[in-house]
């Protein structure tokens, strides 16, 4: 297997089967003489909540066309591939602080129905964290954010 600088990402999966797919890929791929892994958010540079299959650099295109070719049988059905789910950046920071202030904003949404996905690196916390939403969510989520940050001082002013 090839250093992890030289292997690309040829499948990637956040739903409720996400390892299980990835499983499967990665199976598929090796049948057909590819060596593949599956990582999940505990590697550099994986997003949290979300599984994916990478391959040598080489094999990337046959990969490609490999998944394509055996499709796995929950992405057949109702595939939507609209844009409006694609992810939309809705808060940003970065500092001492900005993983902790990324996980609250994250949690924020997702106590609101608003499924969201902390983008940063816990080993580098000099890069920024993000809190991304599918596009279709997005403006709701920031007049949440706006409605939680003007009651915030209201509220904390009231507990004391």
């Amino acid at each position: 297997m090839e250093p992890a600088a030289q292997l690309v990402t040829v499948y990637r999966s956040m739903d409720a089967t996400a390892k299980e797919d990835c499983e499967q890929v990665v199976d598929i791929l090796r049948a057909q003489a590819i060596s593949a892994v599956m990582l999940d958010d505990d590697a550099l540079g994986v997003v949290e909540g979300t599984f994916e299959v990478r391959v040598p650099a080489a094999d990337a295109r046959k990969a490609e066309k490999i998944i394509a070719d055996y499709p796995l049988p929950d992405e057949v059905e109702n595939v939507d591939d609209s844009s409006a789910l694609d992810l939309e950046t809705v808060f940003s920071a970065q500092g001492s602080m900005a993983e902790i202030q990324a996980m609250g904003i994250k949690n924020l949404l997702e106590s609101n129905d608003i499924a969201a996905v902390l983008a940063g690196d816990s080993v580098l916390p000099n890069f920024p964290f993000h809190v991304k939403v599918a596009r279709d969510q997005a403006a709701r989520a920031r007049q949440l954010l706006n409605e939680a940050e003007s009651s915030g001082a209201v509220s904390a002013d009231e507990t004391v």
